[in-house]
């Protein structure tokens, strides 16, 4: 395990053949949601991609408007590279906050169920991080 640490934030990696799980600690907010996509990246650029990708968020204490666009790029970036995403161990307030929100079916659907065009580019997406 490689830990990241920022005020509030932390990221702990463990990867394994064919799965990357990352764990969130603290804030996923407009100062640390830039450091969650930067961890994601690289990890699915690797040939091959992984096939899951798993964030656990049993110790996430907040999440913004910011942290939900990161995680929607993120989510974009899984599907570019046939990464089935896994949002773990969702405390209830981020539960609540995705169904408000109506991104939690979008961020746990299957890849291949988004629609149309989602997955082609997701550079040019508007909101990217």
């Amino acid at each position: 395990m490689t830990p990241m640490h920022r005020p509030s934030f932390a990221l702990t990696v463990e990867t394994g053949p064919g799965t990357v799980r990352l764990h969130v600690t603290g804030d996923l907010d407009y100062e640390t949601t830039e450091e969650l996509v930067g961890a994601v990246r690289p990890r699915l650029a690797g040939r091959p991609a992984p096939g899951d990708l798993h964030l656990d968020f049993a110790a996430l204490s907040t999440c913004d408007s910011t942290g939900l666009s990161g995680l929607l790029l993120i989510h974009r970036l899984a599907g570019a590279h046939g990464t089935r995403l896994h949002l773990d161990n969702r405390p209830r307030f981020l539960e609540r906050f995705l169904e408000i929100t109506g991104t939690l079916e979008h961020l746990t659907a299957p890849p291949g169920e988004e629609p149309p065009g989602q997955a082609e580019d997701p550079e040019r997406q508007p909101g990217a991080v």
